[in-house]
């Protein structure tokens, strides 16, 4: 039986919470940088992180047009999804500042969170996704 997800299930783990693992080439010769981030993603949609415009991954990402995203369940029965594909940065709104401080800290803290650290300089990159990697060790009995 293969690990693969279909679409359906791997989008919805996507869209589940998961701190996700975003990494973007910085150069030829050097290795891409990898770092946790947090996301939103609903089925068929972007997947869109908020950084600051000047940080190292933001700068990265506009150099080279995409980045890839990996999120994993660190229990077994283990599974992930990697999914790769071009982006746009673009303005950051205070509705969606809360909205993914909320996803990972609940509506208050959330809410609380975007208060004590207001993002001047934040933008949202938003991921079209174009390749994906799957897989769910759960389907093959282990």
């Amino acid at each position: 039986m293969s690990l693969r997800m279909t679409k359906a299930e791997r989008e919805e783990y996507l869209a589940g919470l998961h701190v996700g693992v975003l990494s973007v080439s910085v150069g030829e010769g050097q290795a891409p940088i990898t770092t946790p981030v947090w996301y939103s993603y609903q089925p068929g949609g972007t997947v869109n992180i908020l950084t600051g415009s000047q940080s190292l991954k933001a700068v990265a990402i506009a150099a080279q047009g995409r980045f890839s995203l990996c999120a994993q369940m660190e229990e077994p029965p283990w599974k992930y999804v990697t999914v790769e594909g071009t982006a746009v940065t673009e303005p950051v709104g205070l509705d969606e500042r809360i909205e993914i401080a909320s996803r990972y800290l609940g509506s208050e803290a959330g809410r609380a969170f975007v208060a004590d650290n207001p993002g001047l300089d934040d933008v949202v990159i938003r991921m079209t996704p174009d390749r994906w990697r799957t897989a769910d060790f759960g389907k093959g009995g282990h």
